[in-house]
C-alpha cells in the first residue's frame, strides 16, 4: 500500500459538475495529493481518476502542488512551506481548472474520444475523493475541506 488515504462516499455521476476546496499546509519535503474521480482499491496507486498534486520541496519528484499529476505538470513552486494556502478543484464538463490562491495554475480539455489507460484511467468520469499522504515521510494538513455541485 501507498500512504495513509482518507475516502469519501461516491460524490458524483460523469455529468455532474464539481468544485472543491481546500486548505493546506505543507511541511517541507512533503508529498501527498488530492484524489477525485476515483474509487476505493485495496492496495497499490489509486488507479481510477486524477490527482491534484500537493508538493512544494519533495525533491524526488518535479511535479509541484497544482500538477494534474501525469497530465499537465507545474514545475514552479507557488506557495511557500509552512504557510496555510487554497488549492481548488473544479470539474465542469470535460475541463478541469486547479486554482492555488485563487490563480489557475492548471487548465485541462479532456480530449474528445480519449480512452482510459489501462494502469491510471485519468478520465472525467465518477467517484469519491481521496487525501493522500504519498509516504510514511510525508505529512499532509488539511482543513475547512469543500465540495459543491455546480450549476
Amino acid at each position: 500500500p501507498h500512504g495513509p488515504w482518507l475516502l469519501t462516499p461516491p460524490y458524483t455521476t460523469p455529468d455532474e459538475s464539481i468544485g472543491y476546496l481546500t486548505r493546506y499546509s505543507p511541511t517541507t519535503r512533503e508529498n501527498g495529493g488530492i484524489y477525485f474521480h476515483t474509487q476505493f482499491q485495496p492496495e497499490g496507486w489509486p488507479k481510477y481518476g486524477f490527482e491534484a498534486q500537493v508538493n512544494n520541496t519533495y525533491e524526488k519528484d518535479p511535479q509541484k502542488t497544482g500538477s494534474l499529476y501525469a497530465v499537465k505538470k507545474v514545475l514552479e513552486k507557488h506557495v511557500p512551506d509552512d504557510e496555510w494556502y487554497t488549492e481548488t478543484v473544479i470539474v465542469k464538463g470535460k475541463n478541469i481548472k486547479i486554482k492555488i490562491n485563487d490563480k489557475v495554475v492548471v487548465d485541462y480539455d479532456e480530449p474528445e474520444g480519449l480512452e482510459a489507460g489501462k494502469d491510471f484511467t485519468r478520465k472525467i468520469d465518477k467517484g469519491t475523493f481521496a487525501l493522500q499522504a504519498h509516504d510514511p515521510g510525508s505529512r499532509v494538513h488539511f482543513k475547512n475541506i469543500r465540495v459543491k455541485r455546480l450549476d
